[in-house]
């Protein structure tokens, strides 16, 4: 049995305390998609860490936890995450382990992606220069290296002709960049992943299924980040809805049971691309503030805006979600007035469906308001505990969305989830 844990919303939405919070139930956490620029923020105790590749269930010592065929890894960043990992009394070489179909980030990835978005002037995508794009362009155009290739005996050959055509596209691109530090950390970082469970991906997770465990997958970005369902062209470069998790995995669709969404109570944008809700006024700034709305990967300051159903709704849909954890309520404590958008106005007209292409239609969002609660939720305990303004909040969103709110996460501590 699989249940999976995605976010629905332009990522960000606090899915690495969701995963921790579950994974005490589960036997095996995987990682579907995504690369380093994936920031999951833990707490452990009182100390803060932050997982860029390694699935959030790895502070669980008797779990195991896998790094999917649909993830590209830098190994440079998971050295230092494993490292990190490490300073907390986690043995990585016991319960990590790592697909060896996953595609690998080169140091010329990382010198394309910022030749390209440089390339770009003013209509910047607003990527996090990790390489991620041009490594999964390098897959689907079946160029690319997978961490099996590093066991074979003439790896370093394989790593010089892809290096070479990549070269030959930096020269396109009339772009010089200096990366022999970063080949040095590369084939040190590929040293390193020879030390850790290289293993047949799919056979290792199915076998697990037929053995009755319970697998967690867990995505990184948001469902409007998807490359084929998101605010294209500002999307990440994989599949972040659940059907990524069948071809990130290698599971069949018939294994999956529940899938849980993650929205925060308001929400937020790193980088370019459309956001009807978006605020530019003092609450986007209370919001940016009181939420710590900066990217735990890059440290840029998130676009903060009111919750927008329309977006919700969409990706509710097409991830088949079964139930919604809400995160950050207790950001929203201070507040007297909240707004939620529930239509859109496109071109002058009321529409409750995502258009085909956000950045080239005039969206305004049209709210619904609602009275705040005006108290400190983070001591609330339960459902029946909390004021009636913050139950018809989250209640209006429940049956809008027509999938239950059932997890409402109300600080960043492990123990801060109310059940409803």
């Amino acid at each position: 049995m699989v249940d999976v844990i995605l976010g629905l919303q332009w990522g960000d939405e606090g899915k690495g305390k969701i995963v921790d919070f579950f994974a005490k139930d589960y036997d095996l956490i995987a990682r579907f998609q995504g690369g380093p620029n994936a920031g999951h923020t833990l707490y452990v105790g009182e100390k803060k860490i932050v997982l860029h590749q390694i699935p959030s269930g790895i502070f669980h010592e008797e779990k195991i936890n896998l790094i999917g065929n649909g993830v590209v890894l830098d190994v440079v960043t998971l050295k230092k995450e494993c490292a990190s990992v490490a300073a907390f009394g986690v043995d990585v070489r016991k319960n990590l382990y790592v697909s060896e179909r996953t595609h690998l980030i080169l140091p010329t990835h990382r010198a394309l992606d910022k030749a390209s978005e440089l390339s770009k002037g003013d209509q910047k995508i607003g990527s996090t220069l990790k390489g991620i794009g041009p490594a999964y362009m390098d897959k689907t155009g079946r160029n690319g290296l997978r961490v099996g290739d590093i066991l074979h005996p003439n790896f370093k050959e394989q790593y010089a002709n892809l290096k070479s055509k990549h070269q030959q596209l930096l020269d396109n691109f009339n772009f010089q960049e200096d990366i022999s530090e970063w080949e040095k950390d590369f084939f040190d970082g590929v040293e390193f992943l020879k030390t850790l469970n290289i293993v047949n991906g799919e056979y290792f997770i199915n076998q697990k299924i037929k053995e009755g465990k319970k697998v967690l997958a867990e995505g990184a970005q948001g469902s409007m980040l998807d490359v084929d369902f998101g605010t294209f062209p500002f999307v990440t470069s994989s599949n972040t809805i659940s059907a990524g998790v069948c071809s990130g995995l290698g599971i069949p669709p018939q294994k999956i049971k529940d899938i849980i969404g993650i929205t925060k109570a308001y929400c937020t944008r790193v980088g370019s691309g459309p956001f009807p809700t978006e605020l530019l006024d003092e609450t986007g700034d209370f919001l940016r503030n009181t939420g710590n709305e900066f990217g735990s990967t890059t440290g840029r300051p998130r676009r903060c805006g009111w919750i927008d159903l329309v977006a919700l709704q969409f990706a509710c849909m097409i991830n088949g979600v079964t139930k919604i954890v809400m995160t950050k309520t207790d950001i929203l404590d201070a507040l007297t007035e909240l707004k939620v958008c529930d239509k859109y106005i496109v071109d002058g007209v009321e529409k409750s469906e995502i258009p085909f292409q956000m950045n080239h239609a005039d969206i305004k969002a049209s709210y619904r308001i609602f009275d705040g609660w005006n108290m400190d939720s983070s001591t609330i305990t339960s459902f029946d505990n909390m004021p009636d303004t913050m139950k018809n909040y989250i209640q209006y969103i429940n049956n809008f969305l027509n999938v239950p709110v059932k997890y409402i996460s109300n600080g960043p501590g492990r123990e801060q989830i109310v059940c409803s």
